[in-house]
């Protein structure tokens, strides 16, 4: 019977993977393929116990996804893209893109080589079609062909009208062979909240709140009042976790209420990485200057309904809504403006109703504690297909995907 060996967690992205060295030593040769031929599995495949009767394509494109993730946090507003250089069998290359503004992810594959000569008979994995135009970096296309590649094979076609197909056209007509489409319904996933930018025009709008196991999402106002502390529905790890993601996403989004209430400072302090932008509902200016919003820390845009604000504070943008009408088109499409890919909705529950209510969601994340509060502010309800289920200690999380 044929083993599968699946890539080791433990691979960091800053070493090169060799799942022939790895496996070859531990595991035998099955008898199996030596009918490799009748069962129409390709010669380049054979004498490698690793990939066995798995598409070897599909193993090199998950690495490249594997080193995509390296980019989550920095890349935007470009996509996440991981590569990878193949010679005689072996990872010679690997890369991913660099934070916005520097190299893509088949630069810095290609110059991780270090024998350029073995380039011109090699095969390059990527998850994103290559660019083929100029943007802050030349484009990736005219580097593949310029190093006389004769084989790429990509992930998915680039939804960018600059890019979109325009970048294959250039290879093939330089004479590269070209595969489109090796796992693509996963290279168009890590790269969801690119996709819905250049598709639909907006931001990826992620929803998140925590919510007690009788369905509440904060205590009574009143009690508030009386104790103004943060009440805490969920436990620190899962609390660490949103840290996580707010290092991934590119704002943050939450409305005067909860700012007046809470005084949160909406940064990433409990994970390494950059803060989000904050984008607070503001209608008429009443959050002081004096909260966590406005102490520089981070980017932070106000949406107000206010034409002039009388006083602006130094390092906060400002922008004006129509607040007499639907807002959450008017905050997906100045998002879109600023080259936000993608947005978390933190609060508070009018806010979160206000995108449920249109369907101006594509995924929501909600945290059930083992609090019980008996009243208060009660939580959202959304319908949608649940993509994950979890605990994080006692706490639940959910994971939601609009239908």
């Amino acid at each position: 019977m044929c083993q599968y060996v699946s890539v080791p967690s433990f691979i960091q992205h800053r070493h090169l993977w060799n799942p022939y060295e790895r496996c070859k030593k531990s595991i035998q040769w099955p008898p199996i393929l030596s009918w490799a031929g009748h069962m129409n599995i390709s010669q380049e495949f054979m004498g490698n116990p690793y990939f066995c009767l798995v598409k070897i394509q599909e193993k090199y494109m998950s690495r490249c996804l594997q080193l995509a993730k390296n980019a989550r946090g920095t890349a935007a507003p470009n996509p996440v893209v991981g590569c990878v250089v193949v010679h005689n069998k072996m990872v010679i290359g690997e890369g991913y893109t660099s934070p916005f503004g520097g190299p893509h992810a088949e630069v810095n594959a290609i110059r991780s080589v270090a024998d350029k000569s073995k380039l011109p008979e090699s095969t390059l994995y990527v998850s994103l079609e290559p660019c083929s135009h100029h943007g802050k970096t030349p484009p990736c296309s005219d580097l593949i062909i310029s190093h006389e590649i004769p084989r790429v094979v990509i992930g998915i076609k680039d939804p960018n009208e600059l890019v979109s197909g325009n970048g294959i056209k250039k290879l093939e007509k330089a004479g590269c062979n070209i595969k489109v489409g090796v796992l693509e319904d996963k290279c168009k996933a890590i790269n969801r909240d690119f996709f819905m930018y250049q598709q639909h025009k907006r931001p990826y709008i992620i929803l998140k709140w925590a919510q007690t196991i009788d369905g509440f999402m904060a205590p009574d106002p009143g009690l508030r009042k009386e104790n103004p502390a943060p009440f805490w529905i969920t436990n620190p790890r899962s609390r660490q976790l949103v840290h996580k993601w707010r290092t991934e996403e590119q704002a943050i989004l939450a409305g005067t209420n909860t700012i007046l209430e809470d005084n949160p400072s909406l940064t990433a302090r409990q994970w390494h990485g950059k803060s989000p932008m904050r984008v607070i509902l503001d209608q008429k200016l009443r959050i002081p200057q004096s909260y966590k919003i406005f102490d520089q820390s981070s980017p932070t845009l106000i949406l107000t309904g206010m034409e002039k604000p009388s006083e602006k504070i130094s390092g906060v943008k400002y922008e004006t809504l129509d607040f007499t009408t639907d807002i959450t088109s008017q905050v997906s499409r100045i998002l879109w403006e600023r080259q936000i890919l993608s947005v978390i909705v933190e609060g508070g529950a009018k806010t979160l109703k206000s995108f449920i209510s249109l369907g101006l969601w594509d995924e929501a994340r909600i945290f059930t504690g083992s609090e019980t509060l008996n009243a208060g502010i009660k939580a959202p309800h959304i319908t949608g297909t649940i993509k994950e289920e979890y605990f994080i200690d006692a706490d639940a999380l959910k994971i939601i995907y609009r239908d």
